[in-house]
């Protein structure tokens, strides 16, 4: 055998030795992780919880391991596909997560691997891991145990703005507080009595009376005549209205304010009907809502404001310099005693389409949590189904998921169509 022989045969074996290792390596299948998907704008069935690539940090981003998740009635209005400027189908749900901090990019600073962090992503929280931008991550002080910071950071946000950089509300002050018995609500309901001699009407269902009677000055039933039951106790009308229901409550809400009134409107579940989006409640609420013009407001001395934290946060500038200022009071009101978690209950990942039901049904008391760690509830026994059975089941599952992205496409055009309709009839 010559050199050259030798060399070739040396390099075929070596070239052979390697082929099974880099086959190995690029066969290596990549990491995954649970995440709650949301396959197309409609009911519970488009929610799914499936296994999806670990993501890959961009600049800028930190990457936090889970253990909690926050759930609030935006994400059921997202699922059924009637907030502003949703992501394209599938996408990953949730807009709050806290857990540990497990990598970051290169530029990122002030933050280290091990830290505790409560993360405010727009959307895709709900997730084992989730990429987020260092702007929308909040280190957790040591004092606080993380499932008090997951119930507590995002609703009390919320509601600090609400009372003190929108209403300015005083002791002396009158109060009319729609939801006060969900997460926002009662932590509107701390901070008012932190500020003192303040009378809080608060409209809830009337199964939550009893364990909220003691957070509210007068307690009024979501079913009743809201305006009469006002009258009665503030004649002259009241300082203050937080609404989140929207709809007839906002024409309502502003007829009730005194002088120097301030009507705020921070939600709109009053559009959230059945499972799915209905245009007709759509435009119900749009229509139900007076225009009230600028001299009016002059005339009657009083102000109608808006309030959206997500827009605040990811969308304006300066809002997400705000809220962190916000949310370090807020921590900083937890170590006094002021803040205080209301967690109403706490689901395993897989039981996400449990705590959403609670949620549109208006049956929760405070914060809704889910929990990565929590195994899932046990699911009914039923007998093995045939590989026809499955298929069959697959095949109804898709054409649920067209439908519903077809019916969302048509709400929207005939939303525009409404739209549309509505300014020529003002002009």
């Amino acid at each position: 055998m010559t050199d050259a022989d030798a060399k070739v045969e040396g390099e075929t074996k070596t070239e052979e030795e390697t082929k099974p290792e880099e086959k190995q390596d690029e066969e290596k299948p990549p990491k995954e992780m649970r995440a709650v998907i949301l396959n197309g704008f409609g009911g519970l069935k488009s929610v799914k919880i499936v296994k999806r690539p670990e993501p890959v940090l961009a600049d800028g981003e930190v990457l936090v391991r889970v253990q909690l998740c926050g759930v609030s009635f935006q994400d059921v209005m997202v699922r059924q596909g009637v907030t502003e400027s949703p992501p394209k189908t599938p996408f990953i749900l949730g807009f709050e997560c806290a857990g540990i901090i497990e990598a970051l990019a290169d530029d990122v600073e002030n933050f280290k691997v091990g830290d505790r962090v409560v993360g405010l992503p727009d959307h895709r929280a709900w997730a084992e891991l989730v990429p987020v931008n260092a702007k929308y991550v909040y280190p957790i002080p040591e004092t606080i145990a993380i499932q008090e910071a997951a119930a507590v950071t995002l609703s009390y946000t919320v509601a600090y703005l609400l009372v003190h950089d929108l209403a300015n509300v005083s002791s002396g002050q009158s109060v009319l507080l729609h939801s006060a018995g969900g997460a926002v609500g009662q932590a509107v309901c701390t901070l008012l009595q932190d500020i003192g001699d303040v009378t809080v009407l608060g409209v809830a269902s009337k199964n939550k009376h009893e364990d909220i009677k003691e957070s509210v000055t007068h307690l009024i039933d979501r079913g009743g005549d809201i305006p009469a039951e006002v009258k009665k106790v503030c004649p002259d009308g009241v300082d203050v209205v937080f609404d989140c229901q929207g709809g007839e409550e906002c024409s309502r809400g502003y007829a009730l304010l005194r002088p120097l009134g301030r009507y705020i409107l921070f939600g709109s579940s009053n559009i959230i009907t059945g499972e799915t989006k209905s245009i007709l409640s759509v435009v119900k609420s749009w229509w139900q809502v007076d225009k009230v013009s600028p001299l009016r407001l002059y005339e009657e001395n009083k102000g109608i404001i808006g309030f959206n934290l997500r827009r605040l946060l990811h969308h304006q500038p300066g809002g997400h310099e705000r809220v962190r200022e916000v949310i370090q009071t807020v921590y900083n009101l937890w170590q006094k005693g002021v803040a205080k978690a209301h967690i109403d209950s706490t689901y395993a990942l897989e039981d996400i389409t449990e705590a959403m039901t609670k949620l549109h049904e208006r049956k929760n008391i405070g914060k809704l949590l889910l929990d990565l760690s929590m195994e899932p509830k046990p699911k009914p026994v039923t007998p093995a189904k045939s590989k026809k059975e499955e298929k069959k089941e697959e095949k109804e599952e898709k054409e649920e998921d067209d439908k519903a992205n077809e019916v969302t496409k048509n709400n929207a055009k005939n939303e525009k169509e409404e739209e549309s309709k509505a300014e020529e009839k003002e002009k």
